[in-house]
């Protein structure tokens, strides 16, 4: 019994952590291959809109892909993303929440100059900081984040990337930094703050 509780406060707390729940845990094997998984990207980011250039999606697919497993060797993240979730909370590691795989993806993309892809944050949950969570969207260039793909290095755990349409998304509904900004300008001003 004192098992049970010692899980399930865990599991709590981990929760308490942000990035909300992840999606069933899936072998690497599930998710492809480095070079499947860019490849399968690449095609996805081309099948936004014809303005995307197919080395600009190869040079992003790559770097969604491959990053995020550096990352997680660098940041000792060897646990799915709620026990791992636990550990940064705790102390126990300095990085490893849904925030600091979208911080690291972001940079790394920013810094290629796309011309034909944009890049978003994508925030879900940003009203219940407890189940709160955070990722990179591309779309293309012009278009708005709604008409993207979610790159989500978090979900799946230990840097393997994650990827799908936005709208299609079977665990979060996403919303832009700007919804999320004005929603915390309504509170802020409903409270005389």
């Amino acid at each position: 019994m004192t098992r049970r509780r010692v899980a399930l406060g865990l599991a709590a707390l981990g929760l308490s952590a942000g990035c909300g729940a992840p999606a069933p845990q899936m072998s690497f094997a599930e998710t492809g291959n480095g070079e499947a998984r860019i490849a399968a990207l690449t095609r996805a980011l081309l099948a936004l809109g014809p303005e995307v250039d197919a080395q600009e999606a190869g040079r992003t697919a790559r770097i969604a892909v491959l990053r995020p497993l550096d990352w997680a060797e660098e940041w000792q993240v060897v646990d799915p993303p709620l026990k791992h979730n636990f550990k940064v909370i705790h102390g126990l590691r300095e990085k490893g929440l849904c925030r600091d795989w979208t911080n690291a993806l972001y940079a790394a993309l920013h810094a290629e100059r796309l011309r034909t892809i944009d890049l978003h944050v994508g925030f879900s949950n940003a009203r219940n900081v407890r189940l709160e969570h955070v990722s990179v969207v591309v779309s293309a260039r012009g278009r708005p984040m709604e008409a993207g793909l979610l790159l989500d290095p978090w979900r799946i755990g230990q840097g393997r990337l994650w990827f799908g349409r936005v709208t299609e998304d079977p665990r979060y509904e996403w919303e832009t930094l700007e919804a999320v900004r004005a929603w915390q300008a309504q509170q802020k001003a409903r409270l005389g703050l």
